[in-house]
């Protein structure tokens, strides 16, 4: 059976003025009398807190980076597995178009239809991606505009 809230929580939340023992070694365990202690010991303990947090963060970021590497990784090689199906399919369809082709014409000139076609493929898509690469812009513009605002703004702070 269940106790009624009101039985287990008192009415007014408490705040415990407590913290627990630093990990690594901190002054400031649980029964210090924060108001005896110095600004710059304050201080200096928030300095170490926030690079304790930010070491934990990188450790959390290469962990989580690694993590999604290694799927990348997987996918990477199934579509290559994909790619190597994709081109025995592309070499058995040809040679099954040069054999129907064998039906009406001599073998050498429907490998040639064969060959041709493939040629023209091959140019077409030569020609579209060199249009495509022709638009790309490796200079991350926007970047290099909000650094340039950065400086400005830091050369006004520092006058």
């Amino acid at each position: 059976m269940s106790t009624p809230l009101s039985e287990t929580q008192p009415d007014r939340l408490s705040v415990s003025t407590e913290r627990p023992a630093a990990e690594d070694g901190g002054r400031f365990d649980s029964g210090t009398d924060v108001g005896s202690t110095s600004v710059g010991d304050l201080v200096s303990e928030v300095l170490n807190d926030l690079s304790t947090l930010m070491r934990k963060e990188i450790e959390l970021a290469k962990a989580e980076v690694r993590q999604e590497a290694t799927k990348a990784g997987k996918g990477v090689g199934m579509l290559s597995g994909a790619a190597v199906a994709g081109w025995f399919t592309l070499m058995f369809a040809s040679m099954t178009l040069m054999w129907l082709l064998d039906l009406a014409l001599p073998l050498p000139w429907s490998a040639f239809i064969v060959t041709l076609l493939w040629g023209i493929g091959a140019a077409v898509l030569a020609i579209s991606g060199r249009n495509k690469l022709r638009q790309v812009h490796p200079v991350p513009e926007q970047t290099v505009e909000s650094l340039k605002e950065d400086v400005q703004w830091a050369k006004g702070q520092s006058r």
